[in-house]
């Protein structure tokens, strides 16, 4: 039995925990989530008037504390409780407080049954069970170490070097004639015929070396590493060469996870890599703000370019000069036939300030010419994805000329064509979640079917389990998006245990301790978002350009609103209009604190204005509801509207204006999985307000380079708003102080610098352990593939017929 519940029923409580079950069932609610649970216990506590140490520190607070889910079944309630992270516990408690523990299969039924979808007589429904599939994977023990995959497989490939030499150096030595450039062969040729060799020669090419001048070119002594049996690849000076030959003589001798780190990160095998990202208006100009199009756009763009200028660099120093070796980036989106003014007509486009990163556009093969000719809502894209990856592959291997060597899938869409492309090309496949839907929308697989002609999450959420564990490593941006904090689920661990009604259990979707995943933080393009007090790289006619649009220019077209006081502190958010991004729930809450009002405008940069330039339903409906609350608070006058799309260049001067006026960013998201604007905000030098819901916890500290919201509560997040900007006029220097723990926060942790460096090591790595844990994947890469075929295709060719009508 559970200690919690264990605990409460050895006490005096156990009395207020038969109190407590009994307020539950006098209400209409049958199912309550945490927050549900932590309000009907508050209130318990208020009604009967207990000790603020009894309501946090007693065992029943601490039961409810850690309880996720109460669902009520006749007179019984069930209590899923999580009392640490990413483990789960499930027990019924009955009218007489005894205490069952249920299984996962038995809580799957009791959801089911809870949606009136539980059908016993007509047969079980299909389990998804990927447990027995990483019982050949090493798995993390401490869950303080789940995100950092890396630093583990280190510890336990290097001690089965340690257990096995012959076994894995043998591994090892065949690795390493694999690489080649073009055809020309790297790192060893066949002069070295075994490990045993290898061993001996490297102490003789170290010795070689180590009598080199230091800064010699390694094209100057080229020729006898070769008759040694070394190919380029070790390094482009003597030094470099000695390096790296003494780390693989230390790994052979005696291996520890960091040399063995250290070694694998150094080998030249990545060349060519793949950013796949189909959905949305992949472009570098006139796309920001459209549809499905916005901070994924960013981030591509960016770890392209970051990606590219590591690659040369990494060739560089491994001495591939001579070999004339160019590294190669594409990101592989939609061709978008009706492209609306935009390039997404174009099929291969370079990325700025790149000399060999592009963005190749693929079409969706010919449908109905009405949907596959027009941009296709990233809800809607499923029937299209496999024939897409067919084609993509034929279009990669001859812009490459030969197969990538790292495949990269971005969101749901982009990481199932990463998994098809990966599986046909024998590639290292990694995947990127961005936001997973299933945790942004509440319920969403238990009322699969109520949403599926809206969002047909049937197939999403299915794509995410084939394509999270077919990846050989995961990226996330933060730990939380894993496994979440100790009194929140995280967007990952939430594929651990669910229910599809009427389609399928998924009793275990995702070992959570596996050392796949990995904590590596997106960066901030510092070319466009610096701080605001470089002014020598700030351009004075864009600064006041941008400024006249922030607080005076007229122009009905883009901007709504005329400030009757533009000099009031203004408060920026900057976000596409949808319901997620909680612009509308900003504006009730600036409109609600008339205090907040005589201190401070609100400028929301927004997408569009009007609801017939809008082609999505969400938007729209977010558009009314805003006007709906200028009107109904009377907030003309002290709100503008921008419905503009910015370029970068743009952007980041936005950003430094706000910050010249001492101005406040506010991020009041339902959700957030990471947040680039928070990232852009805060480089800028803007004190932040990010909701506390997702990534932000882990970019800001809270009220030391920022501050949390609820975005929930609004009369809170005003009451912070309004408290820091009291501390400011009473203390001008305090503005100074957060702004620049901003900016120092950012400089020191996310860059795109040290993220490509990270993830380039991560390739390596796990391309490595591919290699040699392949045939123990096999089974795991069928199984995905069956269900593919029996679960995913079957209903994305539903939707296909469906579009055949439109």
């Amino acid at each position: 039995m559970s200690d919690l519940i264990q605990a409460v029923l050895d006490s005096e409580e156990k009395h207020d925990l038969r109190s407590f079950l009994s307020e539950l069932s006098q209400q209409e609610k049958r199912y309550w989530l945490r927050n549900d649970i932590l309000n009907v216990y508050n209130e318990y506590c208020a009604q009967y008037q207990t000790s603020q140490q009894f309501s946090t520190s007693s065992s029943l607070g601490k039961l409810i504390y850690y309880t996720q889910e109460i669902i009520q079944d006749g007179s019984s309630f069930c209590f899923i409780v999580r009392p640490k992270i990413a483990s789960q516990e499930v027990y019924r408690l009955t009218a007489d407080l005894s205490v069952e523990p249920m299984t996962v299969q038995e809580l799957l039924d009791l959801r089911d049954r809870f949606v009136n979808r539980f059908h016993p007589n007509e047969g079980d429904l299909l389990e998804l069970d990927f447990g027995p599939f990483y019982d050949y994977s090493p798995i993390i023990r401490d869950p303080k170490n789940i995100g950092k995959g890396v630093q583990f497989l280190n510890r336990y490939l290097s001690s089965k070097l340690f257990q096995d030499p012959k076994q894995w150096l043998e591994s090892l030595f065949v690795f390493l004639s694999l690489h080649q450039y073009n055809g020309v062969q790297l790192l060893i040729n066949n002069r070295i015929q075994s490990q045993k060799q290898l061993s001996e020669q490297v102490k003789k090419a170290i010795a070689f070396v180590s009598d080199r001048p230091s800064e010699e070119p390694y094209e100057e002594f080229r020729f006898q590493l070769q008759t040694m049996g070394f190919e380029p690849g070790w390094g482009n000076t003597a030094t470099r060469v000695r390096e790296t030959l003494s780390i693989l003589d230390e790994l052979i001798d005696s291996p520890d996870p960091q040399t063995l780190e250290a070694f694998i990160s150094r080998i030249p095998m990545i060349f060519r890599i793949v950013l796949v990202s189909p959905h949305g208006w992949f472009g570098q100009e006139g796309v920001l703000g459209r549809p499905d199009t916005g901070g994924q756009v960013v981030y591509l763009l960016d770890q392209a370019k970051s990606l590219e200028k590591q690659l040369q660099e990494d060739a560089i120093l491994a001495g591939l000069e001579g070999l004339n070796v160019e590294p190669k980036v594409i990101i592989l989106t939609r061709l978008i036939p009706n492209s609306d003014g935009t390039l997404c007509s174009q099929r291969l486009e370079k990325i700025y300030g790149t000399e060999n990163a592009w963005i190749l556009r693929v079409p969706f093969r010919e449908f109905n010419s009405n949907v596959t000719q027009n941009w296709i809502s990233r809800f809607e894209i499923w029937p299209y994805l496999e024939t897409y990856a067919i084609d993509a592959e034929k279009e990669l291997l001859a812009e490459f000329q030969g197969r990538p060597d790292l495949i990269v899938g971005n969101y749901s869409d982009g990481n199932l064509v990463a998994f098809l492309l990966s599986r046909r090309l024998g590639v290292t496949q990694c995947i990127i979640a961005h936001a997973l839907e299933k945790s942004k929308y509440l319920f969403s697989n238990l009322y699969w079917q109520d949403l599926e002609d809206k969002y047909h999450f049937s197939i999403q959420f299915t794509a995410d389990l084939l394509a999270m564990n077919a990846a050989n490593f995961i990226i996330s941006s933060t730990y939380q998006e894993i496994v979440g904090t100790p009194d929140s689920v995280g967007q990952y661990e939430s594929y651990k245990c669910f229910t599809m009604p009427d389609l399928y259990h998924v009793v275990n979707g995702i070992e959570l301790f596996s050392p796949k995943f990995n904590v590596v933080p997106p960066g901030v393009n510092e070319n466009y978002f610096f701080p605001y007090n470089r002014t020598q790289d700030r351009i004075e006619s864009d600064r006041q350009r941008i400024e006249e649009m922030l607080f005076t220019l007229e122009d009905s077209a883009h901007i709504f609103g005329k400030l009757d006081d533009p000099g009031k502190r203004p408060l920026l958010s900057i976000a596409r209009l949808d319901r997620i991004k909680n612009l509308t729930g900003l504006a009730e809450c600036f409109g609600q604190s008339k205090e907040l009002q005589e201190h401070c405008n609100l400028i929301l940069v927004a997408g569009k204005l009007r609801i017939e330039e809008s082609g999505d339903n969400e938007e729209r409906e977010e558009i009314v509801k805003l006007y709906r609350i200028i009107e109904q608070y009377n907030l003309q006058g002290k709100i503008r509207w921008l419905g503009v799309r910015l370029s970068k260049t743009d952007s980041g001067e936005l950003y430094r204006v706000i910050a010249d006026h001492q101005g406040i960013f506010v991020q009041p998201a339902l959700f957030e999985a990471f947040g680039l604007t928070i990232l852009e905000a805060m480089i800028s030098g803007l004190p932040t307000f990010a909701t506390q819901f997702g990534g932000p916890l882990e970019i800001i500290q809270d009220q030391i380079n920022g501050f949390y919201i609820n975005p929930t509560n609004l009369e809170e997040t005003a009451t912070k708003i309004l408290n820091f900007v009291n501390k400011c006029d009473q203390n001008p220097n305090y503005w100074y102080e957060i702004s620049q723990r901003s900016i120092d926060r950012v400089y020191s942790t996310y860059t795109w610098k040290i993220h490509t460096h990270k993830l380039l090591s991560l390739a390596r790595i796990y391309g490595f352990w591919n290699f040699i844990s392949k045939e123990n994947r096999e089974d795991l890469l069928r199984y995905i593939e069956a269900l593919f075929y029996l679960i995913y295709k079957p209903r994305a060719q539903q939707l296909l017929e469906q579009h055949q009508y439109r």
